[in-house]
């Protein structure tokens, strides 16, 4: 058995961020784990997890979201990106798996509620960046750019910044039911 802490926000936000990504750094060098993935819309949530995982040896990928979304919400920030790309995140940006993608168009279109779509509200049951968690590790494991043999550690949040992270065993987008969120490191409550 295994006894830990976990920590719970008194309110979803940015607020949270440096805290999160501060355990993540700590729960990372207790695991032993190499590669931290974070969900980043204009790239400073990245800039900021370089910061805080600076020095630690773990592999950083900033996970934007899909261009189709951009106007909806906001683009990334070249400037940003290029700083953190100078520290060494990596960045994808790619189709969202669960919310936003082909399913999201036929549902606009004709109606309904799609598989992939029930699975992210169940996610949002815990909380908005746990969905958003587990949907940038599939991205970056389909996009191969972290190995679905190890585990790592999500940082996603709800709107801007962080305030969720999780420790997962990654999968493909077509082994979805291999993943597995084995830890939750912080979340609102």
């Amino acid at each position: 058995m295994i006894t830990r802490d976990m920590m719970l926000f008194e309110e979803a936000g940015p607020q949270n961020t440096r805290t999160t990504l501060e355990a993540a750094r700590t729960r990372a060098r207790e695991l032993g784990i190499r590669c931290v993935v974070v969900a980043t819309s204009t790239g400073r949530t990245a800039l900021e997890a370089a910061d805080v995982f600076a020095g630690s040896g773990v592999s950083l990928f900033g996970v934007t979201l899909h261009a189709g979304r951009w106007k909806v919400y906001c683009p990334p920030e070249p400037d940003t990106v290029a700083k953190a790309t100078a520290k060494g995140v990596k960045f994808l940006t790619a189709t969202h798996l669960l919310k936003g993608n082909v399913e999201a168009a036929i549902r606009d279109k004709f109606g309904g509620l799609p598989p992939a779509e029930v699975i992210a509200h169940t996610y949002y049951t815990f909380c908005h960046g746990m969905k958003v968690a587990v949907e940038v590790t599939l991205m970056a494991a389909d996009a191969g750019l972290i190995s679905v043999e190890d585990d790592v550690i999500a940082v996603a949040g709800t709107g801007k910044g962080a305030d969720t992270g999780i420790v997962l065993k990654p999968a493909f987008s077509t082994e979805f039911f291999s993943l597995k969120v084995r830890e939750i490191i912080a979340m609102p409550r």
